[in-house]
């Protein structure tokens, strides 16, 4: 069984940030997350990232705010979604 694109969508504003969203569903757990999706969100401008969720291998679900890496508890991927999103808007907001 082979990996499975479930979500990609990318959107840039008209300040030049990018939103970019990337789910695969993936026949094997990735290592360090309990759940079969490997996924990358970004949210950046001028080659920075501002907001990032990821699963990394090895390091499992996290997401990254203004530099900082925290872990993040993954329990959906509409979950996650809406997490990041929350996230963009409020960095969007400033």
């Amino acid at each position: 069984m082979k990996a499975t694109l479930i979500i990609h969508t990318k959107a840039v504003y008209d300040d030049g940030s990018i939103v970019e969203m990337t789910v695969w569903a993936v026949p094997m757990q990735v290592q360090g997350s309990g759940h079969g999706f490997k996924y990358s969100l970004f949210y950046g401008r001028d080659g920075r990232r501002i907001v990032g969720y990821d699963n990394e291998a090895g390091k499992g679900d996290h997401r990254h705010l203004d530099g900082d890496e925290t872990a993040y508890s993954f329990s959906t991927i509409e979950q996650l979604i809406e997490d990041f999103k929350a996230d963009v808007r409020r960095r969007r907001a400033n």
